[in-house]
């Protein structure tokens, strides 16, 4: 049986892991638009008071994936799903590392070979262009992208992101200019929700000054009861971070080497960083033709409306309307399935017991975490 997975986030890589320890014999493959390997997106929002972050967010090379015998294609997008042949469309580079003693010709238009364990790598050269690969199972789990309120989107020159370690390396090469003048950049993160107090809290933490807008009446609304928004306002005003309420941002405007952020009134800075939320990647299925509502909708064997295609973590929308876009359902998600599609598994996919914690600074709340 021939399994394709798309995306190397918890979900994808606990899956593949799973599956090749109970099976060795189905031929599996992982696509994924990453370069850098396996690593831990929770610690992204620590990124700049860890000096080694870049090297210790790496759970996992892929190369040590291709060592147990799983096929990883990385930095490729797929880029349609064609549930008539049961096959994807890949774009990418094809400059991917295989072992010189298996054989390179091309199968389905798509230069790959069985990953044999021990066996040296090089690099097979190619061209940019796009290629079809075949799957009897297909796994959706791309993970969600950033969401950019449709009136921040004209100025996305202006600001950064922080969704991949490519982000982060983006953010911390932008800091070290500054630190590299013995200066301090001036920040604006756009979003009082979880992320960008994370951001807001590790930056102020590092040393910079920080000034965090948010358009609800109080930080994190949607995970925190209001007695913990009000501490959490208090831990991060006490950390150095200017928290702004009930802002209205109209625009974002370049002056020089400045961006300004205007309310009622202006205000510059030397980096933004939008952090208004995320959605799930669901482009790929909806051209596809799967059902769709604020996920990927699956059943309760995380199976959507096409039989031969499942989806996991953030995408996949359960029928009762959830997704359940943290660590550790994400992962049971993946064990669970790697199960099912073992035949050592029969019961329907439920939910275990789980909670969530913000990573700032000095902060725990009282109350548990809406979830």
């Amino acid at each position: 049986m021939q399994i394709v997975i798309i995306g190397s986030g918890v979900a994808g890589v606990s899956f593949v892991e799973k599956y090749r320890a109970l099976s060795a014999d189905d031929d599996i493959t992982l696509v994924t638009r990453e370069h850098d390997g396996y690593y831990s997106r929770p610690l992204l929002s620590r990124g700049f008071t860890k000096a080694d972050i870049e090297q210790s967010i790496i759970l996992k090379p892929f190369d040590r994936l291709r060592e147990n015998n799983i096929k990883v294609l990385c930095g490729v997008e797929v880029t349609a799903i064609n549930r008539a042949d049961k096959s994807i469309a890949i774009n990418g580079s094809w400059s991917h590392r295989f072992p010189t003693d298996c054989d390179t010709s091309d199968l389905h238009g798509w230069r790959e070979c069985r990953g044999l364990p021990g066996a040296v790598s090089a690099a097979i050269p190619g061209s940019c262009q796009e290629k079809t690969l075949h799957y009897d199972k297909l796994i959706l789990a791309q993970g969600s992208s950033v969401f950019i309120p449709p009136p921040f989107r004209p100025y996305d020159q202006l600001f950064f992101c922080l969704n991949s370690l490519v982000d982060l390396k983006a953010l911390r090469q932008f800091r070290q200019g500054f630190l590299n003048q013995n200066q301090r950049p001036d920040w604006t993160i756009i979003g009082g929700g979880l992320i960008g107090c994370e951001v807001a809290s590790d930056l102020a933490t590092a040393g910079d000054k920080v000034t965090l807008f948010h358009a609800m009446d109080r930080l994190m609304e949607r995970q925190l009861a209001a007695e913990d928004s009000v501490l959490l306002f208090n831990v991060l005003q006490d950390s150095g971070v200017k928290v702004l309420l009930n802002q209205a941002v109209q625009e974002f405007i370049k002056e020089g080497s400045k961006v300004c952020v205007k309310t009622e009134v202006t205000t510059e800075f030397d980096g933004l960083i939008v952090a208004c939320g995320f959605k799930p990647r669901t482009e790929l299925a909806e051209l596809a033709g799967l059902e769709i509502g604020r996920g990927i909708k699956v059943n309760q064997q995380l199976q959507t409306s096409d039989e031969s295609i499942y989806a996991l973590g953030d995408v996949a929308e359960l029928p009762n309307g959830k997704l359940y876009a943290f660590i550790l359902p994400i992962r049971n998600q993946a064990l669970w399935l790697a199960e099912f599609l073992a035949g050592q598994q029969s019961e329907s996919w439920t939910p275990p017991v789980f909670t969530t914690k913000a990573k700032v600074h000095g902060f725990n709340a009282v109350h548990p975490y809406n979830v």
